[in-house]
């Protein structure tokens, strides 16, 4: 147990500070049980630590755990406990906590036998924390962590600090906001390379290997998350496989399931079941129109990636209609309601229409509908309704 401790003070030591995400100060880090929620490599683990070092806390007061660790093979997350509670501890941070077999209930027993003692967990695994964390909901409070906005991005490089701007600022005030930012930096060039390697926080352990090390997170998520949460056949998985690399080449897809099941060589249920599996890992993202309702079954109208680094890690040809609007409905997805209009490509808050496109995408398909807007790329300033799509990066 010794070695918890100091492995602890070691990685907490070893923790750069210098920059926090936008999720820190949003945490009530007062509550006695929380869950920090959210896909593979968007930063949980770094998170924790950081809060721990900011705090000044060493391992005897405040310890952090990965529950991957070989410890726990032969020892329980409740001896961990009660040694640290015992000993003064007062903090309790757990990493991985999907890869402990018991933790739903270890959990549950912590928080009614230890009531002082303040635990934070994560879960790397969205599938097998979404499937139990309602049995947690009256004791815990859960947070859900996004990779890397183009805001967040840009102090990441030390391009600009930007303040977060609200979806009705840039409707209403675009024009002036993108001429004021692009006075001092020109930051279409950050864009463009923001979609391709900016959404993992990992991009700053070297770019060179970063598609790589997507490819990783994808295959762990297919061939680790998903077996340990759903039965699952190996060759159903590796269609799962497949599907990605075909969605990654196509326009923005609209769902055709019977050419899809051709293609994968599976029936309608098993289609809709897997692309429910990979949704909820945050691979990729369905829209629904107002009709079709959400739901696991149902058959959604559009298929769009989670985000737009995981198309550039899948294939080289890489279509540009699809990479706009998977940044957008990633980006708009974090507070507001995203659907697949009748007209146009996106409806939010079933208030605005948005037509997504390049520099010379023009009105013709949102023709005389109220609240519709271009979103255009490729500009650093619009005019009227026709909105830089990067500005929608800003947002958190």
């Amino acid at each position: 147990m010794e070695t918890l401790y100091v492995y602890s003070d070691r990685l907490v030591d070893a923790t750069d500070t210098g920059y926090v995400r936008y999720l820190y100060d949003k945490i009530d880090w007062q509550n006695h049980l929380i869950c920090l929620r959210g896909a593979r490599g968007v930063g949980k683990t770094t998170l924790l630590r950081q809060h721990i070092k900011l705090n000044g806390w060493k391992s005897s007061e405040a310890l952090y755990v990965s529950l991957d660790h070989t410890w726990f093979s032969s020892h329980t997350l409740l001896e961990l406990t009660e040694f640290h509670y015992t000993h003064g501890g007062k903090y309790l941070f757990l990493d991985e906590v999907h890869r402990y077999p018991n933790w739903l209930q270890e959990i549950k027993n912590i928080s009614d036998y230890y009531p002082s003692l303040y635990v934070v967990m994560t879960g790397s695994s969205l599938l097998k924390i979404n499937n139990s964390i309602a049995d947690l909901s009256r004791r815990c409070v859960i947070y859900d962590l996004k990779g890397l906005s183009f805001r967040e991005y840009l102090k990441f490089e030390e391009v600009a600090e930007i303040d977060t701007l609200s979806l009705d600022d840039i409707i209403e005030n675009h024009t002036q906001i993108s001429v004021r930012l692009n006075r001092t930096v020109h930051l279409l060039p950050y864009f463009s390379q923001y979609l391709k390697m900016g959404y993992y926080p990992f991009y700053k352990q070297g770019l060179a290997e970063y598609h790589s090390k997507i490819q990783n997170v994808i295959s762990t998520v297919i061939e680790v998350d998903i077996p340990q949460a759903e039965p699952i056949e190996y060759a159903t998985l590796y269609k799962a496989k497949k599907l990605l690399a075909t969605l990654a080449e196509l326009v923005p897809y609209t769902l055709n399931v019977s050419d899809l099941c051709k293609t994968l060589g599976v029936n309608r249920n098993q289609l809709l079941r897997l692309l429910d599996l990979l949704e909820k890992s945050a691979l990729i993202r369905k829209l629904y129109t107002d009709e079709s309702g959400i739901q696991s079954l149902a058959k959604p109208e559009k298929i769009l990636f989670d985000n737009t680094n995981l198309m550039y890690a899948l294939s080289s040809q890489v279509e540009d209609g699809t990479v706009r609007e998977s940044f957008f409905c990633n980006q708009l997805s974090m507070q507001n309601r995203v659907l697949m209009p009748q007209q146009g490509d996106v409806l939010v808050d079933d208030r605005l229409l948005f037509e997504v496109g390049g520099h010379k995408k023009g009105y013709r398909q949102i023709a005389g509908l109220t609240n519709s807007y271009i979103v255009a790329d490729d500009i650093e300033s619009g005019f009227r309704n026709k909105i830089p799509l990067y500005l929608f990066g800003l947002m958190y």
